[in-house]
């Protein structure tokens, strides 16, 4: 592909600072980058690099100069670097139309605007949107739905009932309606608790691989819209989750917890059940949540501490062998007065 550097700024609303007419072919990280690229620098660690990359472009943020440089100052560099990412490489699925190799049961609903891969099962009274792209192996349980251009990428499963929005990514693995984990007399009995709601992904969702939604005892586990979830990430019963909000891997939600809108989790997180996280939280990576957390609130640690005590205390504890030499220096010292004490006393 090749274009301008002004057509790229008109794209991204930018402002250029040096030669609008040199042609770009192609987007290259910042160390890589050569003739004919542009990279782009979100990061002022990067900064350095300015002197000896080869790019014929660089997008970054306002106020940042570069002598003999060709820029595009914009809003978010990373911003626009992703939808200088999406017109460089539009993304292809390899296939169009509905395969005659997909099975389809009657009552189900399928747009012919849809995509419809072979070895793909639609089960009785689903509905599946116009735009919309089924890969193969992918299961879509009885009354389902599958909003306008949503993708759902091989091997993906939606359970009897539950609704998936419009523009919603999911990725291989991905697991939706699956029961929740409800049993009564846990440990004896382990009684199975019949989990007959449904679940509600709204539009904009991406869940990355292998993660798992599961549908509610009763009413729904609710995924709010825009939020994006990462690989290998345990969504519980009857949990909400707020728009905007963003979950990396290997968390853990457990079953009734709400989070608001916009939260942030770290890496290997785990929340217990039935608590309230207000907006605008973050939480870090590997912390435990045992307890409701007000908005705007940072927190972390494992059990959760507000994340500037926490530093204090990981602070204090890379300094434990010294301290504990220290204690036992001075409980020897104090044996040995006690000692000396007792002997005058005679």
């Amino acid at each position: 592909m090749k274009i301008t550097l002004k057509e790229i700024a008109l794209l991204l609303g930018g402002t250029i600072v040096g030669n609008d007419n040199i042609i770009i072919e192609n987007i290259r990280p910042i160390e890589e980058a050569g003739k004919g690229d542009i990279t782009f620098i979100a990061n002022k660690k990067y900064l350095k690099q300015f002197k000896t990359t080869e790019a014929s472009a660089i997008l970054v943020a306002p106020q940042t100069q570069a002598d003999g440089k060709n820029l595009v100052i914009v809003a978010d560099p990373y911003v626009a670097f992703g939808k200088l990412l999406a017109l460089f490489y539009p993304l292809k699925h390899g296939y169009n139309g509905v395969s005659k190799d997909a099975y389809i049961e009657e009552t189900a609903s399928v747009s012919p605007e849809a995509t419809i891969f072979p070895r793909a099962f639609i089960s009785r009274g689903a509905k599946i949107e116009k735009g919309a792209i089924i890969y193969p192996g992918v299961f879509i349980g009885c009354d389902a739905s599958v909003g306008e251009n949503s993708i759902l990428y091989a091997n993906v499963t939606i359970y009897h009932g539950c609704m998936i929005g419009k523009r919603v990514i999911l990725h291989s693995g991905v697991v939706v309606g699956s029961d929740g984990f409800g049993f009564a007399a846990p440990g004896t009995g382990n009684h199975k608790i019949p989990q007959v709601g449904f679940v509600q992904i709204d539009d904009d969702v991406e869940i990355g691989a292998n993660s798992t939604v599961d549908r509610a005892t009763l009413g729904r586990t609710w995924i709010q819209r825009n939020v994006k979830i990462d690989n290998l990430v345990q969504i519980a019963h009857n949990v909400v989750i707020g728009e905007n909000s963003v979950i990396t891997a290997q968390v853990g939600i457990s079953g009734s917890t709400k989070l608001g809108k916009s939260v942030i989790i770290g890496g290997q997180a785990g929340i217990v059940g039935h608590i309230n996280i207000g907006d605008n939280v973050m939480i870090a990576a590997k912390s435990g949540i045992h307890k409701k957390i007000e908005s705007g609130q940072v927190v972390a640690g494992y059990p959760q501490l507000p994340y500037r005590q926490w530093l204090k205390v990981e602070a204090c504890r890379v300094k434990l062998p010294e301290m504990k030499a220290t204690l036992e220096e001075l409980k020897r010292k104090v044996e040995t007065l006690q000692e000396k004490i007792n002997k005058q006393s005679r």
